[in-house]
């Protein structure tokens, strides 16, 4: 059965946006559970559908209903992994590109998750059924490295360091067109495009992000560089350097439309990741080569200087 929750907006929590209100009543839920459940009409402010950004106000009333869990059976895969390290708290991979990494609607075979279902039984239960053990995510198309939890201890410990930032991630990516600065920093705030919804965007009043990089190498159209992410947003380097007038090369979302160059996917590799280990306490650091498909291009482009 649906279970359905009433609150009263006090005082305090005048102007909290509705998704941070209902994270703080549902703290066993994800933020983006809870955000999934004001998208599909679940949360209602005063009997109305609001977005997750509407700012309460006091004595407002908030209706919740959260949905009956539906029973979904990922299926374990024997799927090779590149397992950079792995102990009873976590497990370090690098992610090949073209490999999803968690089921989705419409996706529940050939995830990344599949894969760690059938290599450990052992990860954490806390994003539910779908996301075992994912602490944080790439694109599809980018490859990298990535740390997967596989207790909720860790899980929590390591989410702690990505929402204060202080966990390291450095990618390498490929741009259109040559940067004129060799350092930089993009601070331009992220939300969802306002009329293509499978798309992010620049958005006034969107959530924080920021992304420095620092060129490496130039070439004639092109050039290598390193992002450090301050803030983890959906498609953020993608979104910021396409929004300074140099997006990745091989984009097929925010790149452009005539591409140059044969490729599956956009040039961007989670090169580097570090991090607190959960309960060792110490500092760990894992990195990883480009792939030979982006090395290759980058050594073809070096030829043609």
């Amino acid at each position: 059965m649906n279970d359905l929750y009433v609150f009263k907006v006090c005082s305090e929590c005048q102007d909290m946006r509705l998704d941070v209100f209902l994270s703080l009543e549902f703290k066993d839920k994800s933020r983006s559970y809870i955000q999934k459940i004001i998208k599909d009409g679940n949360a209602k402010v005063n009997a109305k559908v609001k977005k997750s950004n509407y700012k309460l106000k006091t004595n407002e009333e908030v209706t919740v209903k959260i949905p009956e869990a539906i029973e979904l059976n990922i299926i374990p895969q024997n799927i090779p992994l590149d397992i950079l390290y792995e102990d009873k708290d976590v497990i370090v991979v690098n992610k090949s590109q073209g490999m999803v990494v968690h089921p989705a609607p419409g996706l529940y075979t050939d995830t990344l998750v599949n894969a760690l279902l059938y290599h450990c039984k052992d990860l954490s239960g806390i994003n539910g059924v779908t996301r075992p053990g994912i602490v944080h995510r790439i694109d599809k198309d980018t490859s990298g490295v990535l740390v997967v939890a596989k207790n909720d201890f860790s899980h929590n410990k390591l989410a702690e360091q990505l929402k204060d930032h202080s966990m390291t991630r450095e990618y390498i990516a490929l741009t259109e067109g040559v940067l004129k600065n060799n350092f930089g920093t993009i601070n331009a705030p992220l939300d969802r495009h306002p009329s293509e919804r499978i798309k992010m965007a620049v958005v006034t009043g969107g959530r924080e992000a920021i992304t420095h990089y620092e060129v490496m190498k130039l070439f004639k159209q092109n050039s290598l560089i390193k992002c450090i992410l301050e803030t983890g947003r959906t498609h953020q380097i993608r979104v910021h350097m396409s929004y300074i007038g140099h997006p990745l090369v091989g984009d097929p979302v925010y790149g452009y439309k005539k591409q140059r160059f044969n490729l599956n996917g956009q040039m961007l590799h989670a090169h580097k990741l570090g991090f607190i280990h959960p309960t060792k306490g110490e500092y760990m650091e894992f990195s990883t080569p480009l792939p030979d498909y982006f090395s290759n291009l980058v050594e073809k482009l070096k030829n043609n200087l």
